[in-house]
């Protein structure tokens, strides 16, 4: 999987029309590069103690592809706060604050 770049809807990347096999690996291995600072910089983000539980708590969902889930007995409010350095009690906060206009469905 590590030798296929990842792409929108899964599909290797292409190149484009009359791009020299070299400038498109150069290209991809540019893009690649890229998300993967991209990727650590958020992994930075998500445990920055100078960024807000919020801030931390939706890169964690930006990361994961995954919602903050509404029950604060879920299982991921652990995860979530292992993952962000944050208590259990701030990932709960966090819940009652998004969630406490929203009617239980």
């Amino acid at each position: 999987m590590a030798d296929k770049p990842w792409s929108p809807g899964g599909r290797a990347p292409l190149p484009f029309a009359g791009e020299a096999p070299d400038e498109f690996r150069t290209r991809i291995l540019q893009q690649q590069a890229e998300a993967a600072e991209r990727r650590r910089q958020d992994l930075k983000d998500q445990a920055s103690t100078l960024k807000t539980p919020a801030a931390r708590i939706l890169v964690w969902e930006r990361l994961h592809q995954a919602r903050l889930p509404k029950d604060v007995a879920h299982g991921l409010v652990a995860v979530i706060a292992a993952s962000t350095g944050l208590t259990a009690e701030q990932v709960q906060d966090e819940q009652r604050e998004r969630f406490r206009s929203v009617p239980n469905t």
